[in-house]
């Protein structure tokens, strides 16, 4: 896995745009660019590579861009960029179709055809880079997706958007061997989102339409932590699949423990978020357990305990201790949490 990160601030002002034409040019793909504050561009860019997979963030000021004939003939990566703006907005115009799209509104262009593009004012953005030859529907049907809104914020989409956001959020904490298995997953949500719009999800391959399924199934589950009575037969329910369909499909996700030691430990992670959060200090220990799922306070605190090596009630005064000394980390004098 392939991690980069730049800023035009760490160039002088006037080599500032240069730095930017140069960098989108092998991250996303070559474009003429203009921009009113080309004399002094504030921008960022960081970068994961997932294989063949780039998923980028880019933080930059107002700029037109246009990817020209020329230039596509000149070099062309033969890829589909698909991009969500977190703040601000862009148009974006290709294949004579033209739409602005703002805040968690997915876009897709191809790399292969003339776009002409202006984000403004100051824009975020997240963007993803997918090779052609890795998609399994047609080149001309998802050419007709281009510039189209795809919604970012529910169904796949909403699936696609949250787990590039999290590439990038959690970048820092994956092993060199867990780009591959990022890049399937990434590719396969991006291929179902887009046979979704198409109407075409079961065109799909089984094992892309599996993997989608459990990652739906596991955005299902951390919804419905909060539920007492989510179990694998309640979940398997709510899917119309069987439990023993259900373990298969949770097994596909590379999970080291079964679906019901998973919930038990996103449970016991957010009950240990809570009782660390100064804002939270006069709620009852009992009152966040009941608020992850726990029901009964013994079987809460001997599993709190066994996950991060102290009861839930000393866990929260040494975490709040270290945060009002000002260390952000758990005291010395207790035993510090596990990754569990």
């Amino acid at each position: 896995m392939l991690e980069s990160v730049w800023r035009t601030v760490d160039v002088p002002p006037m080599d500032r745009f240069d730095l930017w034409r140069e960098k989108t040019a092998s991250t996303v793909c070559p474009m003429d660019m203009t921009s009113p504050h080309a004399e002094d561009f504030r921008a960022e860019m960081r970068q994961v590579r997932l294989g063949e997979v780039g998923v980028w963030r880019a933080d930059c000021q107002q700029m037109d861009f246009h990817r020209t004939a020329r230039l596509i003939r000149r070099s062309d990566p033969e890829s589909y960029q698909l991009a969500f703006p977190l703040t601000g907005a862009v148009g974006i115009s290709q294949a004579g179709r033209q739409e602005v799209h703002g805040s968690h509104q997915m876009y897709l262009v191809t790399t292969s055809q003339p776009f002409v593009g202006r984000n403004f004012p100051a824009m975020r953005v997240v963007g993803l880079e997918v090779p052609r030859h890795r998609l399994p529907l047609p080149d001309q049907s998802v050419d007709g997706l281009v510039t189209r809104p795809l919604p970012g914020h529910r169904g796949v989409g909403g699936l696609l958007a949250g787990t590039l956001t999290r590439v990038l959020r959690d970048s820092g904490t994956y092993r060199a061997a867990d780009a591959s298995r990022l890049e399937a997953v990434v590719v396969d949500l991006f291929s179902a989102t887009l046979a979704h719009h198409l109407d075409t999800e079961d065109a799909l391959p089984a094992h892309t339409r599996s993997r989608t399924l459990a990652l739906r199934i596991q955005s299902f589950v951390r919804r419905h932590l909060h539920d007492p009575d989510l179990t694998p037969r309640t979940i398997a329910a709510a899917h119309h699949i069987s439990t023993g369909h259900l373990h298969r499909l949770f097994h596909t996700l590379g999970h080291d423990a079964t679906l019901a030691a998973w919930i038990r430990r996103e449970r016991l992670e957010r009950a240990r978020r809570d009782l660390a959060d100064p804002a939270q200090r006069a709620t009852p220990v009992q009152h966040i357990a009941g608020r992850w799922g726990f029901t009964d306070a013994a079987v809460f605190s001997r599993s709190f305990r066994a996950a991060f090596g102290a009861p839930p009630r000393d866990y929260r005064h040494h975490a709040l201790t270290d945060t009002a000394a000002g260390t952000g980390e758990p005291s010395s004098s207790a035993p510090p949490p596990n990754s569990a």
